[in-house]
């Protein structure tokens, strides 16, 4: 496989398989068997040159843990995302369908697509989550005053500098204040009539591939609306690692919490499991490896 492109090898570590993708970072960067087994080597990885082969060669796959760590000694001296090559060992079922379904699916609010064209494609597909944690605020009127997120991404390309987040309100009630932290806004498109905010958050700097990248945004919210009974994410990607936090006002709490999921913003929602609440009037969960499509919390008031 001579002369592998960056393209052409973010659409490998996404689709596969392993021993292809494998095979197609080693050629891209330019580097020899013998130089990847000496490196893992100076980390304490002992790995034949035949097990690398065979490897890229799709004879065998990684399974056992000392080769699982191998697998991921590669990733970091391959200069790939985290995890890349690791989820690829994943079998398909456990992997999502649509590495990359468009917004549209995820969310069927007329106006989503156009606001995002207005931004315009920066780059996102270039960049891999490696962490993402949303916070609400549910206030003592049971409605939304604050969503927070804090994440994490690693650049698969040099050169992105820039994501677009995307927040629909259950209730069509557009935010009155926003914050940032380790990024600034750039351009924010609003739909009035479906309550859709599109914000591009600009980092400050070009990312190098590989580099990690830490921000914070926030919307917060003065109507009250209609009670609030639900709020989650659409993944247009699978994600590494999700954590979603609700925290009512202690003087109006849930009767009942549910762990939420579909595939697609035009299946039901599915209640999967039940939550509890702590003593700190906040519920939580938490996801590692998860497929593609909208994870969410429901609550029921009475």
């Amino acid at each position: 496989m001579p002369n592998v492109t960056e393209d052409e090898l973010v659409q490998l570590l996404q689709y596969g398989p392993f021993n292809v993708a494998l095979h197609a970072a080693i050629q891209a960067r330019g580097v020899s068997l013998e130089f990847l087994r000496r490196r893992l080597a100076e980390q304490g990885i002992a790995i034949s040159l035949s097990t690398l082969s065979y490897w890229q060669r799709g004879r065998t796959r990684p399974e056992r843990i000392d080769s699982l760590r191998a697998v991921r000694g590669l990733e970091t001296i391959l200069e790939l995302p985290r995890h890349s090559l690791l989820a690829l060992l994943k079998p398909t079922t456990e992997r999502s369908a649509a590495p990359w379904l468009p917004v549209e699916e995820l969310c069927p609010e007329p106006g989503v697509k156009d606001l995002l064209d207005e931004i315009g494609d920066h780059g996102e597909r270039l960049l891999t989550g490696l962490s993402l944690h949303d916070r609400y605020l549910i206030g003592a009127r049971r409605e939304l005053l604050e969503v927070h997120t804090r994440t994490v991404f690693q650049a698969q390309q040099r050169g992105v500098d820039r994501w677009i987040a995307v927040y629909h309100h259950p209730h069509g009630v557009l935010p009155t204040s926003r914050t940032t932290r380790g990024c600034r806004f750039g351009r924010v498109r609003m739909d009035e009539a479906s309550g859709l905010i599109a914000a591009e958050l600009l980092f400050d700097r070009p990312l190098r591939r590989g580099e990690t990248y830490l921000l914070e945004y926030g919307f917060g919210f003065d109507e009250t609306g209609p009670p609030i009974t639900e709020e989650g994410r659409g993944f247009r990607t699978p994600q590494h690692e999700y954590l979603i936090e609700v925290r009512f006002h202690p003087s109006t709490l849930p009767a009942r919490l549910y762990r939420t999921w579909r595939p697609d913003g035009h299946t039901a929602l599915k209640d999967t499991s039940d939550l509890h609440m702590s003593s700190y009037h906040s519920v939580h969960l938490i996801e590692f490896g998860m497929a593609a499509g909208y994870h969410g919390i429901r609550w029921e008031w009475e």
